[in-house]
């Protein structure tokens, strides 16, 4: 049986399209949430997909939190279903408190938009298995608000327990896509929750599925292989 990966769209997302692309890409059957359903249509996977929420309105993510949508993820990923933020998904994860810290706005205060180099620090989560740990790769980046923050007590136990998923490579401040975009404390571009279902990550894996499009090329398919293999496995 072909496994289901929802994407859910709320108002103002951007990037569900994309997504559900690279969710057939990867050789899973695309299934579009919509915010206000409660029923996730017996999908195995969820992925929340990046964009501008609700307009960013009161803090980015901080109204998607509360679409109905979210207290049936909410519930399914504290049981075990891998659920996927990116971007925008990343700061409704946090909002709803399915991952530590908070997304502020960038120490620049300037939106960006360029190819960013990471380094997978945990290739063992549910979204990460197909990548190897210390793998260099570039994916899309675009935020306004993706400046990752938490107290130092929540960032030691992330750094001493491993859950810092992907890092901003800082080799080379100059360099082209090198460096921290949005002063993101300890240079922190993604992380997991304590059983590796749940990961969230500012850049953009679903732009750089296809050789075709943008100087990534495939380095982002992998989250969506990863869930896959995970999900045929289980």
């Amino acid at each position: 049986m072909t496994a289901r990966i929802g994407v859910v769209t709320f108002p103002g997302t951007l990037d569900d399209r994309d997504s559900l692309r690279a969710v057939r890409l990867a050789g899973a059957e695309p299934v579009s949430l919509w915010h206000r359903d409660k029923d996730l249509h017996q999908v195995d996977a969820v992925v929340l997909a990046g964009g501008f929420s609700y307009g960013d309105y009161l803090r980015a993510g901080a109204i998607s939190r509360f679409s109905p949508v979210m207290e049936t993820i909410i519930e399914q990923a504290r049981a075990g279903m891998p659920v996927l933020g990116i971007c925008n998904g990343f700061q409704v994860l946090t909002e709803a408190h399915l991952l530590p810290g908070a997304m502020l706005r960038n120490n620049h205060l300037h939106f960006i938009c360029r190819d960013q180099k990471l380094r997978v620090e945990n290739a063992g989560t549910s979204w990460t298995g197909d990548y190897e740990q210390g793998q260099e790769i570039s994916v899309p980046l675009k935020n306004m608000d993706g400046r990752y923050v938490a107290d130092r007590r929540t960032l030691d136990e992330l750094e001493a327990e491993g859950r810092v998923a992907f890092r901003y490579l800082a080799r080379g401040e100059a360099a082209e896509g090198y460096g921290n975009p949005n002063g993101s404390l300890n240079d922190i571009a993604g992380i997991t929750n304590a059983a590796g279902n749940v990961v969230g990550l500012m850049p953009h894996p679903e732009h750089a599925v296809d050789p075709l499009v943008g100087t990534g090329g495939t380095d982002g398919l992998p989250f969506f292989t990863s869930v896959l293999k995970k999900l045929v496995s289980a």
